[in-house]
């Protein structure tokens, strides 16, 4: 049994020791005559429910509840008042109140106010209990410290409370867009669901609609004689994430707008009309603006798909999760093999740092992976890594193992600033040798358009 503790806090000393009495044999029960004594005791433990009366000196009810629903609001609150008085009902109603009792108390009444209460608590409790095993065996692990990897989980924590609103999550191959979408789907009210993951690019497009939406027994030649249900109906009350959704043919993309915007479909060869409820959740590494603009993927579907638009930045637009990322896959590469690596050398963190990381994670999961099997340590090279030799392009150097660069002044220079000079100008050719088409432009220099228009904004390119 959960245990629960309740705090009485009233100035009428026979009030607060006739419930405490009634109380105790069932419930942890503490009981103080001000409110300021009761919050400044809430600093240690705050209890499950409390009963505040309004009528209080020095700070009124009301004003305690407001101060105990900011800093605690999980805490049940009963206000108790000597009579019904309805305005001051009304505002703690508002702020947050559970319920209210009147004065002269009955405490059958009022126990069975404060069961309902504790009742509405056990079932938070028992779902935050569940979705924290669920989480801790399903969520997968995002690893960053950047900002800007910290700005997009904050993000997807406040988007995924919602268990229908549509989510789309863009970014390069390898950024990591399917955890981005488990991540959604665990921290949402759907996580006890199902989470079906569909790869619109493996499936043959004659098949899309059959996949998504099942079919009826001899709906086609070679159609399954009991007929089958689709993967909307699998992911019922859970979460669809429809990954390379850019790839969907323009037929499917029609049927999934319909059943969008109405939450109704058909099975192929079916006449009865279905609903289901799930969420959808859909990723792409294609521009989809550019694929609108070629008359590729329909605009009305894109605005229903990016209702809550989620842009995952690149490995190259946040450097300082690289070694966080890397040291994390040297540890569990390690374990998975046995072997018994120290670390990374000075030399691979240096070739890390100055790789140009085109399949983002994915591409640093697979070096460490291959690095881990052939190294012999005790501490992982950039040999290993078969990155050694390479600039901080990825590309190999030259014959003779130097790479062409205007000289070093004696005077020196400022690195950062060198850098930032060098992308501002190469952007800037990219849009000129493109007419300034910023999709071309960012193809030109091997980068998604999101990337490019991130780093054009950036750098305050016009």
């Amino acid at each position: 049994m959960i245990p629960y503790s309740i705090t009485i806090v009233d100035d009428e000393e026979s009030i607060r020791e006739g419930i405490h009495m009634a109380l105790e044999e069932d419930y942890r029960v503490e009981s103080f005559s001000t409110a300021e004594a009761a919050i400044e005791a809430f600093e240690n433990n705050p209890p499950d429910l409390v009963l505040l009366d309004i009528g209080l000196p020095g700070m009124n009810g009301i004003e305690a509840l407001g101060k105990i629903k900011v800093r605690y609001p999980d805490v049940l609150i009963i206000m108790i008042t000597a009579f019904e008085d309805i305005n001051s009902v009304i505002s703690a109603m508002r702020l947050g109140a559970y319920d209210y009792v009147v004065k002269p108390i009955h405490m059958d009444g009022l126990e069975v106010t404060i069961r309902n209460a504790l009742d509405t608590m056990r079932l938070r409790k028992e779902v935050q209990v569940l979705q924290e095993e669920c989480l801790k065996e399903n969520l997968p692990l995002i690893i960053g410290e950047s900002s800007a990897i910290q700005d997009v989980m904050e993000f997807i924590g406040k988007v995924a409370r919602s268990s229908d609103t549509l989510v789309l999550i863009v970014g390069e191959t390898g950024t990591g867009k399917e955890l981005i979408a488990k991540a959604v789907h665990y921290r949402s009210p759907n996580f006890k669901g199902p989470l079906i993951t569909v790869n619109c690019a493996a499936i043959p497009k004659d098949l899309v609609e059959s996949e998504l939406f099942g079919y009826e027994k001899g709906a086609f030649s070679g159609a399954s004689t009991s007929g089958k249900m689709g993967l909307i109906e699998e992911s019922a009350n859970g979460t669809l994430f429809l990954d390379e959704v850019g790839d969907l043919s323009s037929e499917a993309q029609a049927k999934l707008l319909r059943f969008l915007e109405g939450g109704e479909f058909y099975r192929v060869g079916g006449t009865k009309k279905l609903r289901v409820q799930t969420r959808i959740v859909s990723a792409t590494n294609k521009d989809l603006n550019q694929l609108i603009e070629e008359d590729r993927f329909r605009r009305d579907l894109y605005f229903r798909l990016a209702v809550i638009k989620v842009e995952v930045p690149s490995l190259g637009e946040r450097p300082d999760d690289i070694m966080p990322i890397a040291n994390y896959f040297l540890y569990e590469f390690s374990r998975k093999f046995g072997k018994t690596f120290t670390g990374l050398s000075s030399g691979a963190v240096e070739a890390l740092m100055a790789y140009r990381w085109t399949g983002n994670v994915r591409e640093l999961r697979n070096l460490v992976e291959r690095g881990v099997l052939v190294g012999r340590g005790p501490e992982l090279t950039a040999h290993d890594l078969g990155i050694e030799g390479q600039n901080e392009a990825g590309a190999p150097k030259h014959a003779k193992g130097e790479t062409t660069f205007a000289p070093l002044p004696e005077t020196g220079i400022d690195l950062s600033t060198a850098q930032e000079s060098l992308e501002k100008y190469y952007l800037q050719e990219a849009l000129k040798l493109t007419g300034g088409n910023e999709s071309k432009a960012a193809k030109l220099l091997n980068i998604n358009h999101h990337t490019f228009r991130y780093r054009k904004r950036k750098l305050q390119i016009k």
